[in-house]
C-alpha cells in the first residue's frame, strides 16, 4: 500500500469511527422521551438551583473521568509512561468506541491504541484489572443492597431471608477475594490450551502487587462514590420525598443490574430505565421522574464524554506503529 492509500484510508477509518458514533448519539437522542421529560421537570425547578445541580452533575462526570485517567495512567506506568494529556486522550477515545460495541469492548481498542504496539496487549490486560475493580465495587454493594431490599419490601420466610443474606455476602466477599488474587486468571489461561497465543499477555498480572490493587480500588472507589452523588443530588432536588438511605441502596442495585446485563452502551438507558422505575415504585409514584433522572445521568455520563471523545478518535494514526 503506498503512502497516499494509506493516508486516505487513515482518514476513511477515522471519520467512519466518528460518523458511527454521531449517528448512533442522535439517533438515540431524537428517540430519548425521557430527556424531553426532565426538561420539563427541570423547568419547574428554580432557575439558579437548576443550573447549580446540572453544572455540579458535569462538574461530577469531568472528576470521574479524570480520576479514571489517573487509574489508568498508574496501570500502565511499567509498560510505558503516559503523559496526563495523552492519558486523558485515550480514555475519551475508548469511550466514543464504547457507545457502539458491546458491552464496551471496543474501550478496550479505542485505549490502547495510544500505547506502543508492543505494548497494546499487555495494556488490554492491565486495562481488564481497572475495569474489574469497578466491577468489584459494583458486584460488593449491588448483592448486599438486594438483600437489603428482599429483606424490607419482598414478605419471604425468615430462613429465606437468611439464605439470602448468606449468598450475598459470600458473593460479594468472592469478588473481593479474586480481585486481591487477580494472578489466578495468568493461571487459568495458562491451562487452557485455546488460548496459548495470548497466555504470554496475561503474565503482566503476576507482577501486580496487593498494594497496587488497593491503590486501583481506592480509585474505583472514589469514582463509585462521584457517580452515586450525581444520581442522589438530581433525586434530592427533583424527588427529595425519597428517603436517602433507600434512594442509595436503590442506586446500588440500579449500578448491579446494569453490569449484570450484556448491552451496548448507547441502549444503556433502556435498560437503566426498566430497571430504576421498578425499584422505586416501592418508594415514589414518580417512576417518569426517576426516569428522567436515570436517562440525565446515561446522557451526562456517556454522551457527552463520547461526543469529547470523537474529537480524540480524529487525532489517531490507525494505519501508523505508534500514536505518540
Amino acid at each position: 500500500m503506498t503512502k497516499t492509500q494509506r493516508k486516505y484510508l487513515n482518514y476513511g477509518i477515522k471519520f467512519g469511527i466518528v460518523g458511527l458514533a454521531v449517528w448512533f448519539i442522535i439517533t438515540k437522542i431524537n428517540n430519548q422521551q425521557n430527556l424531553v421529560a426532565f426538561t420539563s421537570l427541570m423547568k419547574s425547578i428554580p432557575s439558579s438551583t437548576m443550573y447549580i445541580t446540572l453544572s455540579v452533575v458535569v462538574v461530577l462526570m469531568l472528576c470521574n473521568w479524570f480520576l479514571e485517567v489517573v487509574k489508568w495512567k498508574y496501570l500502565s506506568r511499567n509498560l510505558e509512561s503516559l503523559s496526563y494529556w495523552k492519558a486523558i486522550q485515550s480514555v475519551f477515545c475508548g469511550l466514543t468506541w464504547a457507545i457502539f460495541t458491546p458491552n464496551r469492548i471496543g474501550e478496550y481498542g479505542g485505549r490502547v491504541l495510544f500505547l506502543q504496539p508492543q505494548n497494546r496487549a499487555r495494556g488490554a490486560v492491565l486495562m481488564g484489572v481497572g475495569l474489574f475493580a469497578q466491577l468489584v465495587l459494583t458486584s460488593f454493594f449491588g448483592a448486599l443492597s438486594i438483600a437489603w431490599f428482599v429483606t424490607v419490601f419482598i414478605e419471604a420466610p425468615t430462613p429465606v431471608i437468611f439464605a439470602i443474606w448468606m449468598i450475598a455476602v459470600i458473593y460479594a466477599f468472592a469478588f473481593l477475594l479474586l480481585y486481591f488474587n487477580v494472578h489466578w486468571i495468568d493461571h487459568l489461561v495458562g491451562k487452557l490450551r485455546w488460548l496459548n497465543k495470548v497466555s504470554p499477555f496475561f503474565a503482566v498480572l503476576r507482577d501486580v502487587r496487593s498494594q497496587e490493587l488497593l491503590h486501583v480500588l481506592l480509585l474505583s472507589l472514589a469514582r463509585f462514590v462521584i457517580f452515586t452523588s450525581q444520581y442522589v443530588i438530581l433525586m434530592l432536588v427533583i424527588l427529595p420525598e425519597i428517603p436517602l438511605i433507600s434512594m442509595i441502596l436503590m442506586i446500588f442495585i440500579l449500578f448491579f443490574v446494569q453490569a449484570a446485563v450484556p448491552s451496548l452502551d448507547i441502549f444503556d438507558f433502556s435498560v437503566r430505565s426498566f430497571v430504576a422505575s421498578n425499584l422505586y415504585s416501592y418508594v415514589t409514584t414518580q417512576e417518569i421522574a426517576v426516569m428522567a433522572i436515570v436517562s440525565c445521568i446515561w446522557f451526562v455520563n456517556l454522551i457527552l464524554p463520547a461526543i469529547i471523545g470523537s474529537f480524540f478518535v480524529l487525532n489517531v494514526n490507525y494505519l501508523s506503529d505508534s500514536n505518540s
